[in-house]
């Protein structure tokens, strides 16, 4: 009965039948993804039960939060998976990137400079740190930046950072997904190879890792091969799907401790912050986690054979290993961005009718379309896509609560784009 419903919900046979060839070459893959999930599954369940939760974690406070048992211990689950010091998990902190300001503007000083050794960063942290004039940014405190682009093969130019470090380099910001890029996602191993690099040159450096759409994808955190601080956000992979805000840092004790303080007041830090009936989502969001995040892997490599095998640039492609769960398509073309995205739209539980359309969303340089209809507004662990609507025109494709979900999303992409003609351009 499965050709029969896919067509009732669009999906032309012929398109059916050529996701199904390429699913029957990704089994042996799929298996080892199902092997690092439970390897994960169990690394989650032992550090909640070393950590000793109980029903009673899961009840919330409200007001200043004082001695809220849930949060605190949630905060030492993180630290025990990441295998940290110290971290800070909590609703107040409202999407990745703003953890990520909390991170660099709590850990920063005038006169400091932070230094990016893997290119540009993602759109939105151009204004946070001010290489894009925007209010409050790092460069009105007068914290300077400077970067080293990665080499034309994707490979880190150590020359050029062992050139770059000085006095004044404080910090070190590694984004280990590509953003919206077309570069490859960096593995645990290579970041581990980069601070390792760095820290033999200034060992004081404080090194950040831009973790998101990474937890759990593979065995190890970058918080494991010497990362001085992980950041990333709940409504992506660590929230599985459950988390309706938040996100975390996890890492050396002061570097978490003067980001509470920056999060909260000086004085104050981690002891406020309540809770307000959310740590259930939280804690069981994060259990659910390993197997969201293996769906949503399987769903990256399933879309990169099909549209590989269709004769578009994909990055990574169908046989790289994988380092997150975010899939690029390069299209040469908005209409072909555009089509993937309303293909993802009309794949989806919530707002399936509606279509997404290119606008002026604030943090970004160009046009960007989006699509994602979700239980959690802007949550990229459930099925979604986007892009900036400039060259060379890709589409970042990610997430997928279920596998089974995640097909279904990329073979109606894949008919969408086909209905488009985008194929015969």
């Amino acid at each position: 009965m499965l050709p029969e419903i896919y067509q009732e919900m669009g999906i032309s046979s012929e398109v059916y039948q050529l996701g199904e060839e390429i699913l029957s070459s990704l089994k042996e893959r799929f298996r080892e993804i199902d092997k690092i999930a439970e390897y994960n599954q169990l690394k989650v369940l032992k550090a909640m039960q070393e950590c000793k939760v109980s029903e009673a974690c899961l009840s919330g406070t409200t007001g200043y939060g004082y001695n809220d048992m849930g949060r605190d211990t949630l905060e030492e689950v993180y630290a025990k998976i990441f295998g940290t010091e110290d971290a800070l998990v909590r609703p107040q902190i409202t999407c990745g990137t703003h953890a990520l300001a909390l991170a660099l503007m709590s850990n920063l000083r005038p006169g400091d400079e932070l230094l990016s050794p893997v290119g540009k960063p993602y759109d939105t942290l151009e204004e946070v740190i001010g290489i894009r004039p925007s209010k409050g940014s790092l460069r009105e405190y007068g914290i300077s930046y400077r970067q080293v682009d990665l080499l034309p093969d994707g490979n880190f130019d150590y020359e050029e950072i062992r050139k770059a470090i000085n006095p004044n380099t404080k910090m070190v910001t590694i984004q280990r997904s590509k953003g919206y890029q077309t570069r490859p996602t960096l593995s645990v191993a290579r970041i581990g190879e980069l601070i390792t690099f760095i820290k033999k040159i200034k060992p004081d450096i404080l090194c950040m890792v831009d973790n998101c759409y990474g937890e759990f994808v593979e065995k190890l955190e970058p918080s494991q091969v010497g990362a001085d601080l992980i950041v990333g956000s709940l409504i992506k992979n660590p929230g599985g799907g459950l988390a309706p805000i938040g996100g975390y840092l996890a890492g050396k004790k002061e570097a978490v401790e003067n980001a509470a303080y920056r999060l909260t007041s000086p004085g104050l830090g981690k002891e406020v912050g309540a809770s307000l009936g959310i740590l259930s989502s939280f804690y069981q969001g994060l259990f659910l986690a390993p197997t969201v995040t293996a769906g949503a892997l399987k769903g990256a490599i399933f879309a990169a054979n099909l549209f590989e095998k269709s004769g578009f640039q994909v990055v990574p492609d169908s046989r790289e290993s994988r380092h997150d769960i975010i899939q690029a398509v390069t299209f040469g073309c908005a209409e072909g961005v555009i089509a993937f995205c309303k293909g993802i739209q009309k794949a989806a539980p919530v707002d399936s009718f509606v279509v997404p359309e290119p606008w002026d969303m604030p943090g970004y340089d160009s046009q960007v379309i989006m699509a994602a209809g979700a239980f959690i507004s802007g949550s990229s662990i459930e099925l979604s896509a986007d892009g900036p609507i400039k060259p060379p025109y890709s589409v970042y494709f990610q997430g997928g609560l279920t596998w089974q979900h995640a097909k279904f999303g990329i073979l109606s992409a894949y008919q969408s784009v086909k209905d488009a003609g985008i194929f015969t351009r």
